[in-house]
Parts: structure tokens; C-alpha cells; sequence
């Protein structure tokens, strides 16, 4: 078979996290600026390596003081670890439009496996007769495993940041 390569439409894709904020609400946030691609043999994904990156820069929680200190070295150290990079090592189809997709994620230079589930949309042409392909891609992992080790108790005792993040990105592909 031919190799393919699908790269990311960032018009009609998105990257969202959610985090407990003193254990009893979510703080959502996004990146607005990302790359991936994923080649695959023909059209079957099964069989396809993905790469994605993530500018730490372009995080964004409705909030510029809460940006900044994601930013700084109590969390990402954007300026000098400027980019969050994973790539699978697997990625198998479960049954129905549910596929399991494995890799290493790479945050602040460490490197950890991650297993994240992945929701096939399907394909479509779109007006301008390209190939389109979209999943809904989820998980969670624990954000101290990569090095955002910042912590705080409220005089209550209150954790202010759970260790627990949240994933989940609607990524559309692009053939060719």
C-alpha cells in the first residue's frame, strides 16, 4: 500500500483540558496553536503513527494571570520547554468507531506511555473536494508524572489543584 499523510485542519480541530479547581469545580482551558499529522498505509488508521505538538505558549484559560503562571516554571516553563509532543506507538481498533491510541507524551522533556481512547467520526469531502477524517480524542493523566509539580492548600485543608488532568481534543484530518 501507498503511504498516506493526513495533517491537521486547526480551523476545525480543537485541544481542551479540564482540572479540579479546590475539588469541587473544573477549570477549562485550551491551546489555540498545534501540529500533527498522522501517516497512515492506504487509508487504514490501524496502522498509522501519529504526531502531535502543542505550543505551550498558546494556552489560554480566559484568565491572563492564571495564563502566565501556567506558563511559568511552577507548571509548563514555556520558554524553556516550549512544546508538549506525542507520538503513538499504537493505535487498535476496539469495535464500532472506538480505537485505543497509545504513545509517549512528552511534557517539560519527560517522557511518559499514555494510553488515550480515540472516537472515529469518519470521512467526508468537504467544498473544495478534500478528504477530511475526525476523532474525538480523550483520556486523563496525572499531571505530576511530567514534571507540573506546583501544589497549594487552602487554610481549610482544600487541595487547590488536583493532580488529575483531563484531556480531550476534536481533531479533523486533512488527506493529503
Amino acid at each position: 500500500m501507498a503511504l498516506t499523510k493526513w495533517t491537521v485542519d486547526p480551523m476545525h480541530s480543537q485541544v481542551e483540558f479540564k482540572v479540579r479547581h479546590l475539588m469541587i469545580t473544573n477549570v477549562t482551558g485550551t491551546f489555540q496553536h498545534f501540529d500533527g499529522h498522522i501517516e497512515t498505509d492506504g487509508e487504514d488508521f490501524t496502522k498509522g503513527k501519529v504526531v502531535f505538538t502543542i505550543k505551550v505558549d498558546s494556552i489560554d484559560t480566559a484568565n491572563d494571570q492564571r495564563d502566565g503562571h501556567l506558563k511559568g516554571d511552577d507548571f509548563f516553563s514555556a520558554e524553556k520547554y516550549p512544546e508538549i509532543k506525542f507520538v503513538s506507538t499504537g493505535f487498535s481498533h476496539k469495535g464500532g468507531d472506538n480505537y485505543e491510541l497509545a504513545g509517549n507524551l512528552t511534557i517539560r522533556d519527560q517522557t511518559k506511555p499514555v494510553t488515550l481512547i480515540a472516537e472515529y467520526g469518519g470521512v467526508a469531502q468537504d467544498f473544495y473536494g478534500n478528504t477530511k477524517a475526525g476523532f474525538t480524542v480523550s483520556g486523563k493523566i496525572n499531571r505530576k508524572d511530567f514534571g507540573l509539580v506546583w501544589s497549594g492548600v487552602t487554610e481549610t485543608g482544600s487541595v487547590v489543584v488536583s493532580d488529575e488532568v483531563k484531556i480531550n481534543a476534536d481533531i479533523q484530518f486533512t488527506k493529503g
